[in-house]
């Protein structure tokens, strides 16, 4: 999330950057993304790593509670099985609201809600003391969000995060194989799917994984989301969408 995220806000603000260069914004009366504004404008990042971020971690842990809290930590689990809990857990975590508009649910990631503050954000809560950069401040945000809630960005965010998973799963099934030793007790165990683990385990080896994941230097896992081609194309689009002369019109 923070990657496609930060991604968007670089291309946007990249777009506003180039209009700035351009021989058609010098003959405006100013800076579109002056340095205040670009430092205003990503400082909303601390929304995902501040507020959303707790609520999302709320969430997540109402939504394992939901789907392994009737599991005893004695219980095994093939790597299949694990995969399918985990698949329940992103979809109980992921899914929009169901009292929430059809049309918009099918089109907007729920997740849109942690990754930027509400429109009514401190700066529009100020009213009469909004200078000039924070009124353009305020209509990044609100282009940034608009952004984030179109249905292109809720597939390239899906891809990212099943990406991640799939590395997650790919890591933990390491553990799954049987070593030579069961393999010679047991002529069964040809598959990962014949091997099961205690849930006590299974925690400890998918936290470990996490933390190899995540603390890689440089970390190869975001290199490969940044790589991906829909995260690539998506922001191209946008790069393309904020740079041309008629987004000064606006």
């Amino acid at each position: 999330m923070l990657v496609v995220l930060l991604r968007v806000q670089l291309n946007i603000i990249g777009g506003y950057i180039y209009l700035d260069n351009s021989s058609v914004a010098k003959n405006d009366n100013g800076l579109q993304a002056s340095p205040e504004v670009q430092q205003q404008y990503l400082s909303s990042i601390q929304h995902l790593l501040g507020d959303g971020l707790t609520e999302l971690i709320t969430l997540v842990k109402r939504a394992v509670q939901k789907v392994l809290g009737s599991l005893s930590l004695k219980q095994s689990l093939s790597l299949t099985e694990l995969e399918q809990h985990i698949k329940e857990i992103r979809r109980l975590v992921e899914d929009c609201d169901k009292n929430s508009n059809q049309e918009e649910s099918e089109s907007k990631s729920r997740l849109c809600r942690y990754m930027m503050p509400d429109e009514d954000n401190p700066l529009t809560s100020q009213a009469c003391g909004l200078t000039e950069k924070d009124v353009t401040t305020i209509r990044l945000l609100n282009e940034t969000r608009d952004m984030l809630e179109s249905p292109d960005f809720s597939i390239v965010l899906n891809s990212c995060l099943t990406r991640g998973f799939g590395r997650l799963l790919d890591s933990i099934a390491e553990f799954f194989r049987p070593n030579e030793q069961e393999l010679n007790q047991s002529s069964s165990l040809n598959s990962l799917s014949s091997i099961s683990l205690p849930l006590a385990k299974i925690i400890p080896i998918a936290n470990g994984q996490i933390h190899a994941i995540c603390s890689e230097m440089p970390s190869h896992f975001v290199q490969d989301l940044l790589f991906m081609e829909q995260v690539k194309d998506f922001a191209a689009n946008v790069y393309e969408a904020f740079s041309s002369p008629q987004q000064l019109e606006k």
